[in-house]
């Protein structure tokens, strides 16, 4: 997720504090999100969706993370 969100942003043309200020946290949330430092609550994650216009499953890479498990399970 954590990478995701950084490419959504610079594909945007973002900076960290204007996602902050859109999502309403300060500039060091997103820094440590996007450094991997800090795990958004899943209200915060829907916030940023939002922004962005994506799916929460969509930002958290959900549907790809299942197809790594599945393919995990499946080797076994």
């Amino acid at each position: 997720m954590h990478t995701k969100i950084r490419q959504l942003r610079t594909a945007a043309g973002m900076t960290q504090q204007q996602l902050a200020d859109q999502v309403h946290v300060s500039a060091r949330t997103i820094i440590s999100i996007e450094k991997e430092q800090y795990s958004p609550s899943l209200m915060l994650a829907y916030r940023i969706a939002r922004v962005f216009q994506v799916t929460v499953e969509e930002l958290c890479c959900l549907e790809e993370n299942r197809r790594l498990e599945d393919e995990k399970y499946e080797r076994l």
